[in-house]
């Protein structure tokens, strides 16, 4: 598998002013535009074609990134006259003669950064084969939180815990027949992907690697403060978080 679809038709309205004149998954990050960066690290897992599905100020993506050489890369463009939603645009670019329709294909979204081995989550689709396999993370408590004992005592603090729970980190392997599932226009989070679970035919793929969605102007302020840790950190040749294996595989 070489092919990823990657989902870039949003306009970020909530990230606004930096939305203004670009789409959000040209807003720069340490220097390069977010999208570059997911780019380079599909290419150093062996995705080397690539359809991006684009809507809002299109022609900002396309004139940065031309046909993709320059990136090493091959970029074929969908552009949405009206939004379809990212379950329309799956569907659209499943449906498209540029698409493989004999392999599953990675689909991801454009405002997501990660150095999640990508190449592994095929594998784990590959081995267990359902429909549609879905990468997962933890979800994280948005602040700091007070232990408390049976006394009422207070006995710790905890900054920003991770919680027992998992969200859907925008990354999925998809089968070509999952085409006829996905919504002509819409979410496929809303119907698609709860009727594949209520199936069995929905596998989730958790990991505890670096990953970020850029949602607001906070989570950008994040992102730019995490790449430059991380960034110290693999200067420094300290390891990154450990990757949580999933069962089964």
């Amino acid at each position: 598998m070489e092919h990823v679809i990657i989902l870039c038709g949003g306009k970020g309205e909530r990230l606004r002013p930096f939305t203004e004149d670009k789409p959000k998954c040209m807003i720069p990050v340490l220097g390069n535009p977010l999208l570059s960066l997911q780019i380079k690290l599909l290419s150093l897992h062996g995705f080397k074609k690539m359809t991006l599905c684009c809507g809002y100020k299109h022609e900002l993506i396309q004139d940065y990134f031309g046909d993709g050489s320059s990136h090493s890369v091959q970029i074929n463009y969908l552009i949405e006259e009206t939004p379809l939603g990212r379950g329309g645009a799956l569907k659209q670019a499943l449906k498209h003669s540029s698409v493989p329709k004999d392999e599953p294909v990675l689909a991801m979204n454009g405002d997501i950064i990660t150095n999640l081995a990508l190449s592994s989550v095929v594998r784990y689709h590959r081995k267990h084969k359902p429909l549609a396999t879905i990468v997962t993370v933890p979800l994280r408590c948005d602040y700091g939180i007070i232990e408390i004992d049976e006394s009422m005592n207070v006995s710790a603090f905890r900054e920003k815990p991770e919680l027992p729970l998992w969200v859907n980190a925008g990354i999925y392997v998809l089968e070509p027949e999952i085409v006829d599932e996905l919504p002509d226009k819409g979410d496929h989070e809303v119907g698609t992907f709860p009727l594949l679970a209520e199936q069995g035919l929905l596998k989730a793929y958790p990991t505890q690697s670096f990953w970020k969605a850029i949602d607001t102007a906070k989570d950008l302020n994040e992102l730019r403060n995490d790449c430059e840790q991380l960034f110290l950190q693999s200067f420094l040749q300290t390891d990154f978080a450990p990757e949580l294996t999933p069962s089964g595989k």
